[in-house]
């Protein structure tokens, strides 16, 4: 089961479900429930990152009220019919952590070595782009890179984290593009500067389509990974070849920086990173996750 944030033909906000039944205005199907059990005081749900903020984001919970609501309703008028104007799964996260070099190949590639703890570094929430949309890159900032990665969203608050307790705040998982600017990261690095604009600039965080629940997603460390440029494949790995895997990170985050719902955690890129150009295609791909898909255009 997968759930994604969508506009309808209205420009309303919405959440759908991707199901067997075809995908579903789980945002209707919500208030149709509130009206069957008697909760009318319980919040609406236009947004995907308010389900999660109200812990209400499960698999569990998802399936219980579309059940209710088919015990006395066709679902047949629920389907989304219209083209999907996707929306990024969460859209207002508090920070967008990234980890560098969490998969060796990766930072051999660069000649980098493998850091012996975690190594964050952030990209900023305007960065983010939906499926379907275009990256921008603007003229003069040279070589831009593609960088795949399985995305982690925050479920619930949390501080100083034990590891062992560390996968009961993930909500659920997406796909990311991690767009860098590479000749001004390196120019950065060598001035000894933070990385911020390289990574932060608008559009440089292709987010989605879906956000598939934690609970739908029992082994996030074994999932084929597959980014193509144009039809040709430029990544390829799995998950399970991080170097410190999804507990470790939140629980070592953590320790400095309170999460909160909707916090995006970037987990690292396999090897096979290669610049993008205006005109490329871009198709990000994870096991269970679906397909991320963008254009690359010269910013106007």
């Amino acid at each position: 089961m997968k759930a994604f944030a969508y506009l309808t033909s209205k420009n309303e906000p919405h959440i759908g479900i991707e199901t067997g039944q075809g995908c579903l205005n789980f945002t209707q199907i919500w208030r149709y429930f509130k009206e069957i059990k008697n909760f009318p005081n319980a919040p609406d749900l236009p947004f995907l990152q308010l389900m999660v903020e109200l812990n209400y984001f499960s698999q569990e919970t998802i399936e219980q009220v579309i059940a209710v609501v088919e015990e006395y309703r066709d679902l047949k008028d629920l389907r989304i019919t219209d083209p999907i104007h996707f929306q990024t799964p969460v859209a207002r996260p508090t920070k967008i952590i990234c980890l560098g070099r969490n998969y060796r190949a990766h930072a051999a590639e660069f000649n980098n070595t493998v850091p012996e703890a975690p190594m964050f570094f952030a990209k900023v929430p305007s960065s983010l782009l939906p499926h379907q949309g275009a990256v921008r890159i603007i003229d003069g900032i040279g070589r831009v890179d593609h960088e795949l990665e399985l995305a982690v969203i925050i479920g619930k608050r949390g501080s100083g984290i034990a590891e062992s307790a560390a996968m009961e705040y993930v909500a659920g998982y997406t796909i990311a593009n991690d767009i860098t600017a590479r000749e001004m990261q390196r120019a950065d690095q060598a001035k000894g500067r933070p990385w911020t604009l390289s990574k932060g600039m608008d559009t440089f965080c292709p987010l989605g389509p879906y956000l598939v629940p934690a609970d739908a997603l029992q082994e996030p460390h074994n999932l084929e990974m597959k980014l193509t440029v144009n039809g040709k494949v430029r990544q390829s790995g799995n998950t399970g070849a991080m170097v410190f895997q999804i507990p470790a990170l939140i629980a070592h985050i953590s320790k400095y920086m309170t999460l909160e719902p909707g916090d995006v955690l970037l987990t690292g890129t396999p090897e096979g990173v290669a610049p993008i150009v205006p005109g490329d295609t871009v198709a990000c791909t994870i096991d269970g996750l679906g397909t991320l898909l963008h254009s690359v255009v010269q910013a106007a």
